[in-house]
């Protein structure tokens, strides 16, 4: 696979230039202005590099994987299997069959719950998750606590968006069987001190799930460092195509819970009588799987180290740096989500327009942005709004990005008076 512009020799280490030229999308133009594409929280762009590895697997070494015994068969499994030993390294798990791919985080969320949730938990158990959460992050407990009577439990946030940790550890007690948590908030960026929830619900005996969304894309993770029970993460945040997304399970607790689906590839013998279980990470991908979703994730994954996290947390903390002042100086805009802590999102209200309004009428200057309750409609009333506007910022966004944005809220302003 070709690496990204940027890491060729003799180019800076962070050339923005070179990195916007490697994703074609951004060199289109809406309603005859640049496109300016600040939605990257929803769902990110994609390098040419990603691309060509999809197009080029279709092209050239397409076939189902694990089961032919010829020769584009077994290239695209090692290409696909590949990928669980690229993101075991990227997230730093202990064994790649830790390593379960899914459609996405949402499906991952669901498999914890239908599996984990079903077999060990009881009426009366407690989940704990927080008023952050994505409602990925919150409908599948209210399912599991219809279905079998446990208890869910909320912990609340602050006025800038924190979470706030003396209630939280309020919540645990030796009821607390998992804590659900967002490591990084998809409305307001938030960074929640993973750390300590970890270490607070362990001590009462707790597993801990994080949502990884938004967190796997702009900083480093550490699963054995974290020493979280689950992760999951999409791989169409992390500049992958869509239909992939990834769970990763502490390989002692995968190995206890039951399969989420039946089928093919996911047993080790059928009768009419009985069956039985692949080993991991098998058990939990039944069918055919999204192969070449697979492999671009891989792709984008490589994109992604051969930038460096690193560094592209400095450029992405800078933007944001930038785009919150710009941003402060608009009459009447509200920034909702204000912790110390945070990353590439900022979520904002204009007094004199709704939301909905605000993002229409500024992508007729270009500006992509996203507008609503971001998946999150009890965040919204907790800070007492219908909607935001949400800027997301990525690896390939720019100052003159920022400046486009604030220039088509002046033109919302204008027209609302």
């Amino acid at each position: 696979m070709t690496s990204p512009t940027t890491a060729q020799a003799g180019t800076p280490a962070y050339d923005i230039d070179a990195i916007r030229a490697d994703f074609p999308i951004l060199g289109r133009t809406m309603h005859d202005k640049p496109l300016t594409f600040l939605d990257s929280a929803a769902s990110a762009q994609k390098p040419r590099q990603v691309i060509d590895a999809i197009s080029s697997t279709y092209e050239t070494e397409y076939a189902n994987v694990h089961r032919g015994l010829y020769q584009i068969s077994e290239a695209v499994t090692a290409r696909y299997e590949g990928t669980r030993e690229t993101i075991r390294q990227y997230i730093n798990a202990a064994h790649n069959h830790e390593i379960i791919f899914t459609r996405n985080a949402t499906e991952s969320i669901n498999l914890v719950a239908y599996t984990f949730g079903r077999k060990f938990l009881e009426a009366g158990d407690e989940v704990v998750i927080t008023e952050l959460e994505h409602h990925s992050n919150i409908v599948p407990w209210q399912m599991l606590r219809d279905e079998k009577g446990i208890v869910l439990k909320v912990a609340p946030v602050s006025d800038d968006g924190e979470l706030i940790m003396s209630a939280f550890e309020d919540l645990l007690g030796p009821k607390t069987k998992l804590v659900a948590v967002a490591h990084m908030s998809n409305v307001m960026g938030t960074i929640l001190p993973v750390e300590d929830i970890i270490r607070r619900a362990h001590a009462v005996g707790a597993k801990v799930l994080l949502d990884g969304c938004q967190s796997v894309t702009h900083i480093p993770v550490d699963m054995q460092a974290l020493g979280c029970d689950f992760y999951v993460f999409s791989g169409h945040k992390l500049y992958g195509p869509s239909g992939i997304g990834v769970l990763y399970g502490r390989e002692e607790l995968l190995d206890a819970m039951p399969p989420f689906m039946g089928g093919g590839d996911m047993i080790s013998s059928v009768t009419f009588e009985k069956s039985t279980w692949a080993k991991l990470p098998h058990k939990f991908e039944a069918g055919t799987p999204a192969i070449v979703q697979a492999i671009g994730l891989g792709a984008a994954i490589d994109y992604v180290n051969a930038i460096g996290l690193d560094a592209i947390g400095v450029h992405e903390a800078d933007l944001l740096n930038y785009a919150t002042q710009k941003l402060s100086s608009v009459d009447g805009l509200r920034i909702i989500g204000t912790a110390p802590k945070k990353a590439s999102v900022i979520s904002f209200t204009l007094d004199f327009a709704h939301p909905h309004d605000v993002a229409t009428i500024i992508d007729r200057a270009g500006v992509a942005v996203r507008a609503g309750h971001h998946c999150a409609q009890p965040l919204m009333e907790r800070m007492d709004v219908p909607a935001t506007v949400r800027a997301s910022i990525g690896l390939y966004n720019n100052r003159s990005d920022i400046d486009a944005l604030v220039a088509a809220l002046g033109e919302v302003q204008e027209l609302f008076g």
